[in-house]
């Protein structure tokens, strides 16, 4: 049984995560709408119920002590998770079910997204909630129904389910699709984009063709987002998956300027807490039948996502 005593007051919680993101009780309380006294106060009776202080007190400004760093880590999460469950709980009707589902930023915006609206055809009743957290997180204490990461299956306390592949082509946009198609050896020496997350990526394509160039120069960019816009100004040739540029090539922003597809060694998972429920499972099944083909194993095949 939770003992009711021990519970926090999120208000004071509410308070100490201001003033300890502001270094300033007076700053906190501009932004909660108090009194500075206000807060030195929901401070101190903070301090005397976890039983340590928060903050040492120097000139001008408060720095959290060490253990004050501690708690603040768990009560960003909790705060977090109190915004999280709220939001679930205005997100629709009580018969409604809410999703919550984690990808990264340019897949959820170009390949998700769009086909949302298929899913809810069928589903009506459901009400997405997406974030595009990178990297793994504990799906115990994130409010998470189930993530699709990049990457090798390997996730603690979660089952992950091969989607796809990523197969990627060399394309251009601007003034250098004009140049019509090219060779490998013309992108040797051509003007590149790079995905700082995927660092050998080009050097893997090139190995692929039977080059050993391991290209280093040109662009830099730390998202495909911004790599695609890059290459749809004409700033260099980029090598991209075909999912994320098909409003590009279907409009002709972007040309695919040889046909070499390389598929990396990693691929998309689906990623779904242990004991999942049907509605998880439901949506997990949906999210397989958009890949138009898949192979049956991870053996090196290329993956086509419709």
């Amino acid at each position: 049984m939770i003992e009711r005593r021990n519970l926090p007051d999120m208000k004071m919680l509410q308070t100490f995560e201001a003033a300890a993101r502001h270094g300033n009780f007076t700053r906190a309380a501009e932004e909660l709408a108090l009194t500075q006294s206000a807060v030195s106060r929901q401070i101190r009776d903070l301090e005397a119920q976890i039983g340590f202080g928060l903050f040492e007190r120097v000139p001008g400004r408060v720095v959290t002590t060490q253990e004050g760093r501690r708690f603040l880590h768990e009560v960003e999460r909790l705060l977090a998770m109190a915004e999280t469950t709220m939001r679930h709980a205005r997100a629709g009707p009580p018969d409604h079910q809410i999703l919550a589902i984690n990808a990264l930023p340019t897949f959820a915006e170009r390949w998700l997204l769009p086909r949302l609206d298929g899913y809810l055809a069928t589903h009506p009743q459901t009400r997405f909630d997406i974030t595009t957290r990178r990297g793994i997180f504990d799906f115990t204490t994130t409010q998470c129904d189930l993530a699709i990461h990049y990457g090798q299956p390997l996730w603690p306390g979660a089952v992950c389910t091969y989607l796809c592949s990523e197969i990627v082509l060399p394309v251009a946009g601007g003034a250098l699709r004009k140049g019509g198609h090219v060779t490998v050896g013309d992108l040797a020496s051509a003007p590149k984009l790079h995905v700082s997350e995927r660092p050998s990526l080009w050097a893997d394509w090139f190995a692929t063709m039977g080059s050993d160039e391991k290209p280093q120069n040109g662009h830099w960019f730390d998202q495909f987002s911004l790599t695609i816009e890059a290459a749809k100004a004409g700033l260099g040739y980029a090598l991209l998956p075909r999912y994320l540029i098909e409003a590009e090539l279907a409009s002709g922003e972007l040309t695919v300027v040889l046909e070499a597809p390389h598929s990396t060694d990693q691929g998309y998972y689906i990623v779904t807490p242990e004991g999942r429920s049907q509605a998880v499972e439901t949506f997990r099944d949906w999210l397989l039948s958009q890949v138009s083909f898949r192979p049956l194993a991870r053996d090196g095949q290329s993956s086509i996502i419709g």
